[in-house]
C-alpha cells in the first residue's frame, strides 16, 4: 500500500523530531561524500532489489530535489501563498537518466546547490521563514516546513544508502 502525501510528510518529518534541520542539512554533504568515498562505480550502480533505486540514482535524486527545494523556498518568499507543484520522482528519474549519471558529479552538484540553499535560508528573517505556499498534495507549507522536510528527506536517503552499502 502506497502512503498518502500526509503520511509521507509525517514520516519524513519524524526523522527530524528534536533535531535542528540546519545542522542536519549542513552535515549531509560531508556524510554523503564519506559514504561514497572509495566505493567503485559498479557498486554504486548495483540495484539492491527489483524496482529499487541504486545508490547512484539516489544521489542523482538528491541533486534534483535540492534544485526543486531551492526553487520552492525562493518562490514562497517571493510570492507568499503561491501554489507549489509536486513532481513525480520516478518520472524525473527516467527523464533525468539517473542511472547514467556519474554519482560523483551528482554529489558535486548537490553540494553546490545545498550551500546556496543554506545561505539563502540563513539570510531569511523569522517572518520570512513563516511565509507559506500551497502544495497541491500536502496543503499549506511554510518555508520552515519545506526546510524541515528537506532535512528529513536527507536522513531518509542517507539511511537507504547506508543500508545498500553495508556489507
Amino acid at each position: 500500500m502506497q502512503e498518502t502525501p500526509q503520511q509521507y510528510k509525517q514520516r519524513i518529518l519524524g526523522y527530524t523530531r528534536g533535531r535542528d534541520p540546519v545542522k542536519i542539512q549542513r552535515a549531509t554533504p560531508g556524510r554523503l561524500a564519506r559514504l561514497l568515498r572509495g566505493v567503485p562505480r559498479p557498486r554504486l550502480a548495483r540495484r539492491p532489489a527489483p524496482g529499487k533505486w541504486t545508490v547512484g540514482e539516489i544521489v542523482a535524486h538528491l541533486e534534483d530535489v535540492e534544485l526543486v527545494a531551492g526553487y520552492r523556498l525562493r518562490l514562497v518568499v517571493g510570492a507568499p501563498g503561491t501554489p507549489i507543484q509536486p513532481f513525480d520522482q520516478d518520472r524525473w528519474a527516467a527523464v533525468g537518466r539517473y542511472g547514467k549519471r556519474d554519482p560523483k558529479r551528482s554529489l558535486a552538484h548537490f553540494c553546490a546547490l545545498r550551500e546556496a540553499n543554506l545561505a539563502f535560508y540563513r539570510s531569511l528573517t523569522p517572518a520570512e521563514r513563516k511565509l507559506h505556499g500551497m502544495h497541491a498534495e500536502r496543503g499549506r507549507e511554510s518555508v520552515t516546513d519545506i526546510f524541515s522536510l528537506l532535512a528529513g528527506h536527507d536522513l531518509n536517503h542517507l539511511g537507504q544508502i547506508e543500508t545498500i552499502l553495508s556489507p
